[in-house]
């Protein structure tokens, strides 16, 4: 069991969740304020997606990054910041006359388009998807030599990637990563669990997938939806660390809003409640071999 946990809250998400949460973080400013909530709160890490502020879609803007990056930085709160890197990747696929289209909801980016904002921003930490996915009705898509180009940006960067595995596909191919010296340091895992039609939510799932990541490995994993709760519990039991956020659950309990920092003292009070604590984003630094920021 770990007694010492990092949570990170996800602030936002890609999804399409906008019209779903009446009070959904998407303007950089919200987006900020509610990382800072949720710092306040007692979060270890904060992770940023993007929205277009006019729509609340999708958005993978440098700009939109530097106001939300720079809020929390200029406040008066320690915050581990972890930007998203995973972005613009969405192939919503048909075939026409013999020939595949993307339809509507297509967004892919090269590495270096993905990369761009953590280049330029330097934050602590960033996304580094593992695989594709059927995710949902779309294939979210990154081919191996992509990942090996993305890896390479990060590491040239002096960011820690945060390796985000959705299957236990994408747990052999990190440890791949690491093999081809393209991943420093002791890893940092996520494993996200509950996503149709990734890995499950469930005790034999994350069990299975913490067996094969690297001995010197730092995990956390989380659950979507009505899941999210009870696998901060079981990540805790099973040695990881945890994570909460409107990006993978938008609910208290049955028809109450969350807000991002009711997420974060619901999943303290469970660590608390198994007889440990959370880190603050100081011993996170210390805890993951992050630079200061």
């Amino acid at each position: 069991m770990n007694r010492n946990v990092i949570l990170t809250c996800a602030i936002t998400g890609a999804g399409d969740t906008a019209d779903k949460h009446p009070d959904l973080p998407i303007t950089p400013k919200q987006i900020a304020d509610s990382a800072i909530e949720a710092t306040r709160a007692g979060a270890s890490i904060v992770h940023l997606h993007v929205r277009d502020p006019e729509t609340g879609g999708v958005s993978h803007s440098t700009e939109y990054f530097r106001e939300a990056v720079g809020r929390i930085r200029e406040a008066d709160v320690d915050a581990v910041i972890n930007i998203t890197a995973g972005g613009g990747g969405d192939l919503f696929p048909e075939v026409r006359d013999g020939v595949i289209h993307g339809l509507e909801g297509t967004d892919l980016q090269t590495p270096a388009e993905r990369h761009e904002p953590v280049g330029e921003l330097l934050p602590e930490i960033c996304t580094l998807d593992c695989g594709s996915l059927n995710f949902g009705d779309m294939v979210y898509l990154n081919t191996a030599d992509w990942l090996r180009e993305h890896a390479r940006l990060v590491k040239g960067a002096g960011v820690k990637p945060e390796l985000e595995c959705f299957d236990l596909g994408h747990v052999w191919f990190a440890r791949q990563l690491i093999e081809e010296g393209l991943i420093e340091g002791d890893p940092l895992f996520q494993l996200c669990l509950g996503i149709p039609w990734g890995a499950e939510a469930d005790t034999e799932t994350m069990l299975a997938m913490r067996n094969k990541l690297p001995a010197n490995a730092h995990w956390s994993a989380f659950g979507i939806g009505r899941s999210e709760m009870p696998m901060v519990a079981q990540s805790m039991l099973l040695g990881g660390h945890v994570r909460v956020g409107l990006e993978d659950n938008l609910y208290l309990s049955r028809g109450v809003f969350a807000t991002n920092a009711q997420l974060v003292e619901r999943a303290a009070t469970i660590a608390e409640n198994l007889g440990g604590r959370v880190q603050t984003p100081a011993e996170t630094r210390q805890t993951l071999g992050l630079r200061q920021p």
